[in-house]
């Protein structure tokens, strides 16, 4: 098992999704001056191209990454990966529609399954990330993510964000206990615990115990910072979010 540290703090790129697109330069050279030395793109198919020479002027590297592989061109993808260097690439998002019978998240398992068998021979893991609807929706008593979890493939990840699973009304600590070793990595922030995103802060600043969330995901690969949205300064938010962490874990 590995022991989450400094080391493994990273940041879902969405979260600077403005300040990105006003100024991909100085954004990432922010973040650089920040601490952080990984990062988490968003929409990597799409962006990986002018991302990969941008992360490396400033000495970032992107060990995981989002992007579309349910149903969409897995090529194309993996092109993406090899150029940003990234090993593990996470299906951020499939439709609520599909998570509300066991043989709706059964098919999804499987198309995931059959990607992550594709991706192995790229040096690629497929992993996927919830929101709050995988966890509020509950099949036979039992939220229909870990349901998903029973069809998976012993080599797809999940990337447990966790603010989301709270909003989707479960105990964060013993569903990563539940899920196990399939977890490599989490989405760490902080907030009020509702829907509405405006009302996220800081890591370490809001509602949520994170104390006992952080000390349940001990043994993730990456944790990942973000914010879906905040209504202060995006980049101090993010700067106290990487402070306050790197606390945490020293």
């Amino acid at each position: 098992m590995t022991t989450l540290d400094t080391s493994k703090i990273s940041l879902q790129l969405y979260t600077v999704r403005a300040a990105l697109a006003a100024d991909l330069d100085g954004t990432l050279a922010r973040l650089a001056a920040t601490g952080f030395t990984l990062v988490e793109p968003f929409g990597l198919a799409e962006r990986a191209a002018e991302l990969a020479p941008a992360l490396r002027a400033h000495g970032l590297s992107a060990p995981s990454a989002h992007a579309g592989i349910v149903g969409r061109d897995l090529d194309a993808v993996l092109t993406a990966a090899a150029t940003t260097g990234t090993t593990l690439v996470v299906e951020p998002h499939v439709d609520p529609a599909r998570w509300t019978t066991v043989e709706d998240v059964a098919a999804v398992a499987a198309e995931l399954n059959a990607a992550a068998e594709r991706a192995a021979d790229a040096g690629v893991t497929v992993g996927y990330h919830n929101h709050e609807f995988e966890l509020a929706t509950t099949i036979a008593g039992r939220p229909a993510l870990e349901v998903f979890a029973d069809h998976l493939a012993d080599a797809v990840a999940l990337e447990v964000d966790t603010y989301w699973a709270v909003v989707g009304g479960v105990d964060v600590p013993d569903l990563l206990a539940r899920l196990g070793s399939r977890v490599k990595a989490v989405h760490l922030k902080d907030g009020d615990g509702t829907r509405d995103t405006s009302r996220q802060v800081a890591w370490g600043t809001g509602d949520l115990d994170v104390t006992a969330i952080l000390a349940a995901a001990g043994g993730v690969d990456l944790a990942v910072l973000e914010l879906d949205d905040t209504t202060g300064d995006m980049l101090t938010a993010v700067q106290d979010s990487f402070t306050n962490l790197t606390k945490a874990l020293t």
